[in-house]
């Protein structure tokens, strides 16, 4: 049994002059996934520019903070909270630590376990870097007021971390 193929002629066709610079009228600028993505990458290349100076990235912004609000947290609670795989949180951590704003202490009640800690560097840092996020949350969503970037934030709070409901 023979197999024919078609042959199949691909047309060249001269590119527009005007190259396309938006999504608009696509299905996409109406899907919530690149609608979210987009703004992400927006928020973070303002988050990034103001963290520059600093070297800190958002993972490592958002442990410094959680470990500032629950001082002594195991490292398995950390990457719970923030979402993040076990084995990226335990390089993010040495990280922390070889930087001096962070450090392991063994537990009490389980010799197996270690407590994370800022350092007195950490702390300063920390209060610095999170007035630097608030003003970079700022500059990134400088096109909403107020009362607007709140209800973005609750909106997609809703999305991440929905109430559970009581029955």
């Amino acid at each position: 049994m023979a197999i024919s193929k078609k042959s199949t002629s691909i047309q060249q066709v001269e590119p527009d002059e005007k190259e396309p610079t938006s999504v608009a009228g696509l299905v996409l600028e109406n899907r919530l996934g690149y609608a979210l993505r987009r703004a992400q990458l927006a928020v973070f290349k303002n988050f990034n520019e103001a963290m520059q100076e600093y070297e800190i990235r958002p993972a490592q912004f958002s442990s410094l903070v959680v470990i500032e609000g629950y001082p002594g947290i195991t490292q398995t609670t950390l990457a719970k909270v923030l979402d993040i795989d076990p084995p990226r949180i335990v390089s993010l951590i040495n990280n922390l630590e070889e930087r001096g704003l962070a450090l392991r202490v063994r537990c009490k009640r389980d010799k197996r376990s270690h407590g994370i800690f800022l350092s007195k560097k950490g702390e300063a840092l920390t209060e610095q870097l999170k007035e630097l996020a608030e003003q970079s949350d700022i500059n990134a969503t400088q096109s909403l007021s107020d009362i607007e970037r709140r209800q973005l934030l609750s909106l997609l709070v809703k999305i991440y971390a929905p109430e559970t409901s009581e029955e």
